[in-house]
Formats: structure tokens, C-alpha cells, sequence
């Protein structure tokens, strides 16, 4: 496969939902994809899921059988780091900027001089992760919406030290992956993570002081044009990582009283309440979701 990119084999790290539905995503528009997880268990369950979301578009018509198998024969499961090569390695690990410049350093040891290195963080600086790895002009931001197979948007994050001929390559790559890519650079929240706060917290705030419930905001406001109420999107999210986002937003900005984290969701953190991933966050949901 050659593209105008010059992209044609995806190293994504991180087995999860995001990095499971971006290894899918990839996979069907025909890339060479390797999905790679420290934890086989979640290398497994990621298989597992990305089969069944192919065996869905199937039954949708969404997609021909042969296109769900030719998808599945572009995809490799790996657990060691020695096997991570690509021409563009996407990173969607946990949330620490410590384990992603980590990673970076270390893969930067395997794959070839030209490999790009982008992360998927909602919440941290790509700025300060490039400042950690061995090539900086090579780290950029690639953040992709959940789930990934579905929602258009990508926010393509630039740094202060990015080789401005990995900008074009990184919105082509988008565009070949049937995505609606939007340069920003560096800052808190990206775009659309600082401009979404106000929708999640102002939400969480009418239930901080009792004016009404959960599922009125939820009706509300998807009866307003969202397809989504904000208790619904946070728990689709993950609470974990939504909270996290609101802390490092808050933290970035100087700690500005409107956007300060709402201790409602700090709660669901802590009992593990994170939403569709668990089974239980602001709504219950069955073990098959």
C-alpha cells in the first residue's frame, strides 16, 4: 500500500478501547497494523472486541465479509516492545507523561530514522513529552475521538520543535484514515477538550447544588440538537480519564475557579464508577455492553 503520506505500516500502543478502536480504524483502511499491549489478557480482550465490532458492520451491511477478513489479516497482536515497527507509531497508553516519553525512547531505539512518534493524551502537554525523547521533531499530537472508528475529528498538535514537512504527512494520514484533521498547537485541553469543559461541568455543578437530576440534563439537552447528554458522554468517556482531563485543564490554566473539578465526579473515580468500561458510572449498564 504506498500513500501520499508515505505511511503504510501502524504501530499502535496501548490495547484498550481507544488504542483497540484506532487499531481497527487502521486495519480496515488498509494500513499493515500492529496492535501492541504490555498485558496479553488485553491483547486478547482487544482481539476479541475488534472481531466482534468487524462481525457487527457485517451484519449492518456496513461491510462485505471479505472486507471484515482482509481487515483482520492486516492486524498483528504483539506484547514486546521488539516487535513495535512502523512507519508512524501511535501511542494510547495511561496517562503519564513519565511511561509515554518512556515508551517514545524505547522504540525509538528499533524503528528507522524517518518513524513519526504522536500521541493520543487528551490531557497532557505534547510539548513537555517531546522535550523527553530522543528526537523531538519527530513527537507531535494525534488525537483521535472515541470511539475512533466512528467520530471524524482528529486534532493534529503541533510543538515548538516539530519537523514542519511531519505536519502535511500527519493531516494526509489523517485524511486517508476518512478523518476530518484540524491543526492546533500545544495547549491545555487542545480545542476541543478546554471547549467541552463547561459542558460536562456546569452539568455536574446543577447536581453539586440539587437543581434537578441526572437523566433531566441528559433529556435536555439531547432534546437541544447534543447527541449526547454530558452524563451519558462522560460515562461513554470513561470517568477516569474525563477527570483527569478537568484536572489537568484546571491545573494548566492556573486553577480558574469555572473550571474547577467537580468532586461528584472525583467520587465516581474513587469507587470505580467509571462508566461503560466498568459497568457502572452515572447509569448502570449490562455486562454485554
Amino acid at each position: 500500500m504506498s500513500t501520499p503520506s508515505s505511511i503504510n505500516t501502524v504501530c499502535v500502543c496501548g490495547a484498550g478501547t481507544m488504542g483497540a478502536g484506532i487499531a481497527q480504524l487502521c486495519a480496515q483502511k488498509g494500513f499493515s497494523t500492529v496492535l501492541f499491549d504490555i498485558n496479553k489478557e488485553t491483547l486478547v480482550k482487544a482481539e476479541i472486541i475488534i472481531e466482534k465490532n468487524l462481525s457487527q458492520l457485517v451484519s449492518r451491511n456496513k461491510i462485505s465479509e471479505e472486507t471484515k477478513h482482509i481487515a483482520l489479516q492486516h492486524l498483528n497482536f504483539v506484547s514486546d516492545t521488539n516487535h513495535c515497527i512502523g512507519d508512524i507509531i501511535i501511542e494510547a497508553i495511561a496517562e503519564k507523561k513519565e511511561w509515554k516519553i518512556a515508551l517514545f525512547n524505547q522504540l525509538a531505539e528499533v524503528n528507522h530514522s524517518e518513524t513519526l512518534f504522536v500521541t493520543n493524551t487528551s490531557s497532557l502537554s505534547v510539548t513537555e513529552i517531546a522535550n523527553g525523547v530522543q528526537h523531538p521533531e519527530r513527537v507531535a499530537g494525534l488525537h483521535f475521538f472515541n470511539p475512533a472508528t466512528i467520530l471524524p475529528l482528529v486534532e493534529v498538535i503541533t510543538t515548538p520543535f516539530i519537523n514542519d514537512q511531519m505536519i502535511p504527512r500527519l493531516v494526509s494520514f489523517s485524511k486517508e484514515l476518512g478523518k476530518t484533521p484540524v491543526l492546533c498547537k500545544d495547549a491545555p485541553g487542545f480545542i476541543v477538550n478546554h471547549v467541552a469543559r463547561p459542558y460536562y461541568l456546569e452539568a455536574l455543578h446543577l447536581i453539586e447544588n440539587g437543581v434537578t437530576d441526572i437523566e433531566t440534563i441528559d433529556r435536555l439537552l439531547e432534546a437541544s440538537g447534543f447527541k449526547m447528554g454530558p452524563f451519558k458522554l462522560m460515562d461513554l468517556i470513561g470517568n477516569d480519564i474525563n477527570y483527569a482531563v478537568s484536572c489537568s485543564v484546571y491545573e494548566q490554566l492556573g486553577q480558574p475557579l469555572r473550571l474547577k473539578p467537580s468532586p461528584i465526579q472525583a467520587q465516581k473515580v474513587a469507587e470505580g464508577a467509571l462508566g461503560k468500561k466498568t459497568g457502572k458510572g452515572y447509569y448502570d449498564y449490562p455486562s454485554s455492553s
